[in-house]
C-alpha cells in the first residue's frame, strides 16, 4: 500500500488540488489535517524536483478584494489589505519540467 505522500503525488499528477481537498481525498479528519498536508507538500516539492518534475502553486487569493498572496506552501488566514477571512486556498499540481 502506498504511503500518504505517494498517494498525494499520484493525485497531484492527475489534476490540481487545494490542501482541504487533498485532506478529504485521503480521508484525513481533524483540526491538524491541513497542517499535515502542508508539511507533506513541502517534502513532496523536494521529492519531485529530484525526479525532474515541478510542484506548481496557484497562490491563495482574497475573494473579497482580489489580493493575490505569494506562491507559498501555506494557507493564509486573513487578507492583509482588507482584513477579510474569505480566502481562496492555494492549489497545487505536479507537472514534468
Amino acid at each position: 500500500m502506498p504511503t500518504r505522500r505517494e498517494r498525494i503525488i499520484s493525485l497531484l499528477e492527475e489534476r490540481d488540488y487545494s490542501p482541504s481537498e487533498l485532506a478529504r481525498a485521503l480521508d484525513l479528519r481533524g483540526k491538524g489535517s491541513i497542517k499535515v498536508i502542508l508539511e507533506d507538500l513541502r517534502a513532496i516539492q523536494k521529492i519531485v524536483k529530484r525526479e525532474g518534475k515541478v510542484l506548481l502553486i496557484k497562490p491563495a487569493e482574497c475573494r473579497n478584494c482580489g489580493f493575490v498572496f505569494k506562491s507559498e506552501i501555506k494557507v493564509p488566514s486573513r487578507c492583509p489589505r482588507c482584513k477579510s477571512e474569505w480566502i481562496e486556498e492555494p492549489r497545487f499540481k505536479i507537472e514534468r519540467k
